[in-house]
Formats: C-alpha cells, structure tokens, sequence
C-alpha cells in the first residue's frame, strides 16, 4: 500500500543538465530520513522539460540510488495515452515500485475518456498506478464516481488527491471504502485528509525536512491528531510558504539557501520575485534551516 511520508523529488539541474551526483545525494538524505517513498519526475521534478531519455534516466537512477531501501513512485503521466504507456512500461522493467500518472492535460478528455485511458495502462503493464487528481494543473477534474470505477481495477492502488476539496475526497472515501488509498497532494491539507481516512502525503516540503513530514503523517496514521495536530500548526508557515510562487521554484530556491541543491530551474520557470525570495528567506530563518 501506498501510505505514509512520500517526497515529491526536485530534478537537480547544474549547467543545463541534470545533476545526478546531486540526485544521488539527495535520495541518499530522503533514506536517511525515513522517507517513506520517492517520487521522481512528477510536478516537482519539473517533467514537462525533461527529454523523454532523460525522463527515463532520472527514474532509473533513482531507483539504483534507493536500492530497495523506500518505495519508488516513478510519474510516467501524459495526455498521450501511448506515451504513458511507454514510460509506465519503462518504470516497470527498471524497478520502480508503482507509477505515478496525471490526469491528462490540455486535451480535456470527458470521465470516460479518462477512464479508458487510466484503464489501459493497467491492464496492459501491470504496475500498481497512483492517479493524480490536480485540476490546477490539468484543466480537468476526475469525478469521484470515475475514481470508484478505476479502483475496482487491481493496479489502481491509490489516488494522489489535488483538488483541494475535502469534499471530493469525502466522496471517494465513500465510495471507494478500502478499494484505494488517498494520499494527499498538498502538504498543507495532509492532516485534514487524513483525518478523513487518508493514507498520507506526496509532500514537496519533505525535499528539505523529510522526517518532520513523515512525523505528522505517522502521528495520524497511528490515531495521534493531537500529535499530528501539533506538526501540522507548526508546520503550516513552511507548506504555504513553499507555494509562495509557482512549484517547484520556491522548493529549489530553498534548498539552494540550504546548500543542498543549485536552485537552478529550466524555463519557463524562472528565479523567483525578489520580494518573495527575501519572505521565504525570512521564513526558513524563523524555523532554524538556514
């Protein structure tokens, strides 16, 4: 089961290329944490500008990197079917635990185009596969009534929820019972999530402090919300924070404060506003990361 503190991995760039000494050290760092599973190559690692050779290449090695150690959700999503075929299938035969897939973007498809298109990649590679519900992104919603059909299928094991609606989430819990586990796809909304049955996060803050993520959503997991509570008030600043701009942009900057990444991005993403740059250093200053 996916459950649990997963981190939503940055894509380490140095010079226009990938960075993979530095991919290395920070999947090194996420096992030493207790993380509970990597995700390359989704939002946060800024897929969309990544070659598909290098797209493989990142899920691979963070798959070498990790060695068994923690779970590895390679995203493999696309608003082509075929080509979320191919990666999915490539995810597979490299060793990566489960794939991570988009709701397809731009396209628009209707519920049954969606379900068809999920469907197909299950049937035909037989990895467990996490749906990414994030219409912010995507431009379309999956219905939770499409989410129940999809969870009847042996390889759909759980949704990464992004609506930013408790209620839709509700809906899904209703409906789907044990069928599939929620996990949420915003840091901030964790604790609510799962106060509802949710499973866990795919944080983007856990790229800095993976063991502190994964204490929250362990606290809930085991019935803590008193616990769970207390993690989460303290670390609301730093999850709304790290969306002061566009992700992954205030993530890298961060890290880059921190030492552990160039903080370079590939356009069309860009160095943030220098106002908010300056908030963002002031709050990893208030909570002793820097």
């Amino acid at each position: 089961m996916i459950q649990g503190a997963l981190t939503a991995m940055v894509t380490p760039f140095r010079d226009g290329r990938v960075d993979y000494a530095q991919l290395s050290g920070n999947v090194a760092f996420q096992i030493d944490q207790g993380i509970d599973g990597l995700v390359p190559v989704g939002t946060t690692g800024e897929s969309p500008t990544l070659s598909h050779e290098e797209h493989r290449k990142v899920i691979e090695h963070v798959v070498e990197q990790a060695a068994g150690r923690t779970k590895v959700v390679a995203g493999t999503g696309s608003n082509s079917t075929t080509e979320a075929l191919e990666l999915t299938q490539h995810a597979k035969a490299v060793g990566a635990d489960a794939a991570l897939m988009v709701n397809p973007y731009y396209n628009k498809p209707s519920q049954e185009g969606l379900y068809r298109h999920f469907m197909q990649v299950a049937d035909d590679v037989g990895l467990p596969i996490v749906l990414y519900n994030i219409p912010g992104r995507t431009n379309i919603t999956m219905s939770p009534a499409t989410v129940a059909r999809l969870a009847r299928h042996p390889m759909i094991a759980a949704i990464k929820e992004a609506t930013g609606s408790l209620d839709i989430a509700s809906e899904i819990a209703n409906l789907c019972g044990d069928d599939i586990a929620i996990v949420s796809g915003d840091d901030s909304l964790t604790l609510p999530l799962m106060s509802i049955g949710g499973k866990g996060v795919i944080s983007v803050l856990s790229n800095i402090i993976p063991a502190k993520v994964k204490a929250l959503s362990a606290a809930a997991l085991a019935g803590d919300f008193v616990a769970a509570r207390k993690q989460h008030l303290e670390l609301f600043p730093l999850f709304k924070g790290m969306f002061i701009e566009t992700n992954p942009v205030p993530i890298k900057t961060a890290m880059a404060m921190m030492n552990t990444d160039t903080g370079e991005l590939r356009l069309p993403l860009c160095e943030l506003a220098a106002e908010n740059r300056e908030a963002l250093e002031l709050l990893l200053k208030a909570h002793a990361l820097i």
